[in-house]
């Protein structure tokens, strides 16, 4: 999804159906308002979130919305589906149908999803040169053996697509259960790794994105937004949310 940035004379007669001519008279008058201060430029740049008003009446309030999801295994990822209950069908905000997913998590995959409306948050948070890493607990059929550490620093080519995967964190939690690092997320990534030793995983549960935890007080199913501390520090964390 990508924000939208107009200039102002363009953005007010989309709006309003004014002339783009006749805009510069209103703009000279004092009559248009851009985040509480009057504007007279008008290729002032107007993003997504920027509030508008002409003569005190509002062309767009738009406020950016940030929200923390306790994704259950069985709920797709997606902002509809013909099968499944999705990701959105568990929000009760009334703003949740704006809302698009930044890094998502499959069917049978649980734990830490984020959901927003701001587009550039979105894809600075997901590209893979964001630096952001993703924590991951993974129970898998088979014992785990120190082998897997390095294999997975190591990277691990995979021959249909043609791509190396970048270095990836593995810590043996348990005979059974690894807590993975990535800090990419391609398709399946970490099943298809631990498929490299015949281990299928059985269960995957996403702790963390960056210093971002999932919150313990949401049982699976829950939501809530993030502060504007948690954005701001995720935002810092990488340049592509600068």
């Amino acid at each position: 999804m990508q924000s939208r940035f107009s200039r102002l004379d363009r953005f007010i007669s989309v709006q309003t159906g004014i002339k783009r001519k006749d805009v510069r008279l209103l703009l000279a008058q004092g009559r248009v308002q851009v985040d509480g201060v009057a504007a007279t430029d008008i290729q002032l740049s107007v993003g997504e979130f920027s509030q508008v008003l002409l003569d005190g009446q509002v062309l767009q309030a738009n406020t950016p919305r940030y929200v923390m999801l306790h994704k259950p295994v069985g709920v797709v990822s997606a902002t509809r589906d013909d099968e499944h209950r999705t990701v959105i069908d568990l929000l009760q905000a009334d703003y949740r149908h704006s809302l698009h997913i930044a890094g998502r998590l499959d069917l049978n995959s649980s734990g830490l999803l984020l959901l927003t409306n701001d587009g550039r948050w979105s894809r600075g948070l997901s590209a893979p040169d964001s630096g952001v890493c993703k924590r991951y607990r993974v129970t898998l059929a088979n014992p785990i053996g120190e082998e897997y550490i390095q294999a997975f620093a190591e990277g691990m080519y995979f021959d249909y697509e043609g791509i190396r995967t970048r270095p990836a964190g593995l810590r043996i939690l348990d005979t059974r259960v690894a807590e993975v690092t990535l800090t990419e997320g391609r398709y399946h990534q970490i099943k298809r790794m631990f498929g490299r030793f015949r281990n299928p995983v059985l269960a995957l549960h996403r702790c963390a994105i960056g210093n971002l935890v999932l919150d313990a007080a949401l049982a699976p199913g829950q939501s809530r937004e993030l502060s504007a501390a948690e954005v701001a520090d995720l935002r810092g964390q990488s340049s592509g949310l600068a």
